[in-house]
């Protein structure tokens, strides 16, 4: 499904990636650990096209297409979805224009069939209570006013509505309680089947307690340095970052991802 081939990639002209390799199969979860400024959201934001991140090598290629000759929008339709680490504000546009606006051009990209009104209500209410949310921030602005925990949930309720095959969520849990983490979760562990991947980008253990990776792997100096099963995120919490170096693994991670 995602396939990244010693990509390198800058933001507003400064080199962040350099040289990453990642396979992701449909039905995985894997999940993206590292020090601060290692690259972490970079690689989120390169892969979902946001403005000022530039592939400056290398390849990434979402069911064989290359991400980056698409657009946002048309990597949007394919089926990729980012949920943000700093979810924005859009005031002015209530949560049910925003999720209708996206719903038409993903599902008509598709040849899905359009939602009436009706239905479009009822999914999104229903996708509320999954989160925990109250249906009345349906009507109100995008995230306009809602807690840091809210806008963590208004994003994950986004994604269960949309349905994507290759969802991306950069640092989801920072700045939740136990108790909205566990909800996030939850909404997550929901979309989990053979049709979809999903990537996690975390700091910390304590999210993957809930959403169980099948893989975990260590990203640092914008490369892949180590790759293993869930029990690597119990080493980095005991043990820190410290103990690897980009010498532990020369491919970057790769062999370690597919052994």
């Amino acid at each position: 499904m995602l396939e990244i081939r010693d990509l390198h990639a800058s933001v507003a002209g400064q080199p962040i990636l350099k040289g990453l390799n990642l396979t992701v199969k449909p039905g995985e979860v894997h999940a993206i650990m590292g020090p601060n400024g290692s690259g972490k959201s970079t690689l989120a934001n390169v892969l979902a096209g946001r403005d000022n991140y530039e592939i400056t090598g290398g390849e990434a290629l979402f069911d064989g297409k290359s991400l980056g000759d698409l657009e946002p929008e048309e990597r949007a339709q394919l089926g990729l979805f980012l949920a943000f680490q700093y979810p924005v504000e859009i005031p002015g546009v209530s949560n049910m224009e925003f999720l209708k606006a996206a719903l038409e051009s993903v599902r008509a990209a598709q040849g899905k069939e359009e939602w009436d009104s009706v239905t479009l209500l009822r999914k999104a209410r229903e996708a509320c209570k999954q989160v925990d949310l109250d249906a009345q921030f349906l009507k109100r602005g995008v995230n306009e006013g809602f807690s840091g925990g809210e806008k963590k949930r208004n994003e994950i309720m986004q994604m269960l509505l949309m349905e994507p095959k290759l969802a991306l969520l950069d640092e989801t849990d920072s700045g939740l309680d136990i108790d909205a983490l566990q909800t996030v979760a939850k909404g997550v562990n929901s979309l989990r089947g053979p049709e979809r991947g999903i990537v996690l980008v975390t700091h910390y253990q304590r999210l993957l307690d809930y959403i169980v990776p099948d893989f975990v792997h260590v990203l640092s100096g914008g490369k892949i340095i180590k790759s293993g099963g869930k029990e690597l995120a119990l080493e980095l919490e005991q043990h820190g970052y410290g103990w690897l170096t980009s010498g532990d693994n020369g491919d970057n991670g790769k062999k370690d991802q597919t052994a």
